[in-house]
């Protein structure tokens, strides 16, 4: 959630991308998963799952297909796992992605390096662009990375802009990444 310089993130569970049938049609598709089903099966890069999922209602405010999964089942597991970029293994929890922060990450790299690594995340904003009028709204994707600070595969990307009543604009300076990561040492 955006508006103008101030911002907010919502965790609310995981993204996976799969690569398999939607009805009796073979394709790429991105299903939303609950927090609980991540620590339940403890997912990772490589795994094949079942499950029953619906579209989803408001497309604007997801960056899934699907979601409302039931009778999710691991059928095998992967054998994807990597110590090096882009990182493959378990998720981590939700609580350690909050604590990492996060920085900007360019949406081209995070597409050709980083949308298979745990620590790339691609994810619906929902701007207020009138305070004042809070009905007055935008959506768009953002892309943020909650890996290491050393990564090779890192780019910032272009500056953030945000907009605002009476066509203002807010940039989102490299400051505002730079608070939100402070607290890691480069290789965590």
């Amino acid at each position: 959630m955006r508006s103008f310089d101030q911002r907010s993130h919502t965790y609310l569970g995981y993204v996976l991308s799969v690569r398999g049938s939607v009805g009796s049609v073979e394709r790429d598709v991105l299903i939303a998963i609950s927090a609980a089903t991540q620590n339940k099966h403890r997912l990772s890069s490589g795994d094949r799952v079942s499950g029953q999922a619906v579209p989803v209602a408001e497309p604007r405010g997801e960056i899934a297909d699907l979601y409302r999964v039931s009778g999710f089942e691991v059928i095998e597991r992967g054998e994807s796992v990597s110590s090096s970029p882009p990182w493959r293994g378990v998720a981590p929890s939700l609580s350690t992605y909050r604590q990492r922060g996060h920085r900007r990450l360019d949406a081209t790299t995070y597409e050709s390096k980083c949308s298979g690594c745990m620590w790339g995340c691609r994810m619906p904003v929902e701007m207020i662009i009138d305070q004042w009028n809070p009905e007055v709204r935008r959506y768009r994707d953002e892309t943020f990375c909650y890996g290491p600070l050393s990564c090779s595969f890192y780019r910032a990307g272009a500056k953030r802009r945000v907009p605002g009543r009476k066509g203002m604009t807010w940039v989102e300076d490299d400051w505002v990444d730079q608070e939100e990561v402070g607290h890691r040492r480069p290789d965590d």
